[in-house]
């Protein structure tokens, strides 16, 4: 098993004011995985652990190997070989795009941005953003402006993407046009991509894998498919957005996928068929 083979795993736990994280998460060192969950229940928190912005005295981090945070170590945010996307796109208004998208080459070495220069060109085409290199982020829409966002965080040459509720600012014009340009970089790009949502549409669109959380704890995680078919995770509940999720998910899928997924739960006798609908339990 190679470096870049090896699960990302992650132990958090402590206090953050009054909020307690208590998470233990290993997930694959490639595709997307999403934190999904209601408000509150500890995503973007998580995600400031990994990123570095929250230090909490219990910790432990692996990513490609490398000891990020131990009993002994604690990179610092500066450090680590994180692309970081917020909610907001935060360019610099006084830059172009294309001086935007070259900041992110600041803090690599010499080897490493020659490469990211080669791949330039390339990432503006996958993010339709060529056509837009010499304009300032006020000429952008909402969702062009986070476009360059996510492309700057790449140029990083980051070994692990970050990306918090990226599209929640957007209308849902923005959402539904950039959309399949994360779904392209899904397809194109080799680095993991830890993605906090708690909007069903973009996990049924965009993960490979999920973790779920609630009040500060992972009920479960794993791949999208079979975490999903679980019958003690509160993404079965009749409410709220784990139900709104399974709806996506059903849409996004092929029906005998679907139709598989349900075998465990009829056979402990956990599914009931009304009609042509069916009903869990749990």
């Amino acid at each position: 098993m190679t470096m870049r083979d090896q699960p990302i795993s992650a132990r958090f736990k402590g206090r953050l004011g009054a909020f307690a994280l208590d998470v233990d998460l290993a997930f694959p060192a490639n595709g997307v995985t999403a934190l999904f969950g209601p408000s509150g229940c500890g995503k973007t928190s998580l995600l400031r652990c990994f990123a570095g912005l929250n230090h909490l005295e219990r910790g432990h981090l692996t990513v490609d190997g490398e000891v990020w945070q131990d009993d002994r170590t604690f990179l610092p945010p500066h450090r680590r070989a994180i692309g970081y996307v917020f909610q907001h796109a935060n360019l610099f208004p006084h830059l172009s795009v294309r001086d935007n998208l070259a900041f992110g080459l600041r803090r690599l070495g010499r080897g490493e941005r020659d490469a990211a220069k080669a791949r330039f060109d390339e990432l503006v085409v996958l993010l339709g953003i060529a056509h837009l290199l010499e304009r300032a982020p006020r000429k952008l829409s909402g969702g062009e402006r986070q476009r360059v966002a996510i492309g700057r965080a790449l140029l990083t040459a980051p070994k692990l993407l970050l990306m918090d509720e990226p599209l929640s600012a957007l209308d849902v014009a923005a959402k539904r046009d950039i959309l399949p340009y994360l779904e392209s970089l899904r397809k194109t790009l080799s680095i993991p991509v830890l993605y906090v949502t708690h909007a069903p549409g973009e996990v049924a669109r965009l993960a490979d894998h999920i973790a779920v959380l609630e009040s500060g704890r992972v009920l479960g995680s794993g791949p999208l498919t079979e975490t999903l078919a679980r019958l003690d995770l509160p993404i079965r509940r009749e409410e709220g957005p784990g139900s709104r999720l399974m709806q996506e998910w059903r849409k996004s899928i092929p029906v005998g996928i679907w139709r598989a997924s349900l075998l465990p739960a009829v056979r402990f006798g956990c599914a009931t068929r009304k009609g042509r609908s069916v009903t869990l339990c749990g």
